[in-house]
């Protein structure tokens, strides 16, 4: 199962590489760096190639944060029969690379521009997060635990709720204390496997557990 093409904007490998470079210009030097002009010197392209890729700054921003968020996977492989290995193996998947996401500095400067930039209202910048990162990242999860479900492997009334959980056990309290300035964990890989022990033991069926390989008491 692949994602909607929705939740999975595509770019050309050009575009690619063009958007790696507008996401190095935010981290180093914040917003005021992110021009059109700064932008196509950076990327060695035309403005005008710019604009018809991205249309306006808020375009270009979003295809940004829809670029990031794309480097966190879920399920990759299509036409395969689920089974509780390769459940297993597609949640830590998704746990490590949420976890490397928003440890990056790409992540923690959208982050950082996006809380400097609140007021009573929110800020553009953080409802683009929300609609083009977050969002994206919680659809593509929920349609895998939602194939588990379908597979017999997971058992949940709301999917909403069961992901949640999940994205609580991963994530716990860590970007925010990362936010403040605290550095990233030093095995992503080591949270991963503990957060979805902790998920499947709460969601998973006597299906998943009988068909789990054994897990070594010193994991």
């Amino acid at each position: 199962m692949r994602p909607d093409a929705n939740d999975m904007p595509e770019f050309t490998p050009r575009q690619n590489a063009v958007l790696e470079q507008a996401l190095r210009l935010l981290v180093e030097g914040g917003e005021k760096a992110l021009t059109t002009s700064g932008l196509a010197r950076a990327a060695n392209c035309s403005k005008e190639s710019l604009y018809k890729w991205f249309g306006d700054r808020e375009g270009l921003l979003s295809a940004m944060i829809a670029h990031q968020a794309a480097k966190v996977r879920t399920h990759e492989r299509s036409g395969e029969r689920l089974t509780a290995d390769l459940l297993r193996e597609h949640l830590e998947l998704f746990a490590r690379d949420l976890l490397e996401v928003l440890a990056g500095d790409v992540s923690l400067a959208l982050n950082r521009l996006s809380i400097g930039q609140s007021g009573p209202g929110g800020s553009k910048l953080g409802k683009l997060l929300l609609e083009h990162g977050r969002r994206q990242i919680d659809r593509r999860a929920m349609a895998l635990i939602d194939q588990g479900k379908r597979a017999g492997l997971l058992r949940f009334e709301n999917a909403d709720a069961a992901y949640h959980t999940l994205y609580g056990l991963i994530v716990s309290d860590l970007h925010v204390r990362m936010l403040l300035g605290e550095p990233g964990l030093r095995d992503n890989a080591r949270q991963a496997e503990r957060a979805v022990d902790a998920f499947l033991t709460l969601h998973g069926t006597q299906k998943q557990s009988a068909d789990a390989p054994r897990v070594s008491a010193g994991r």
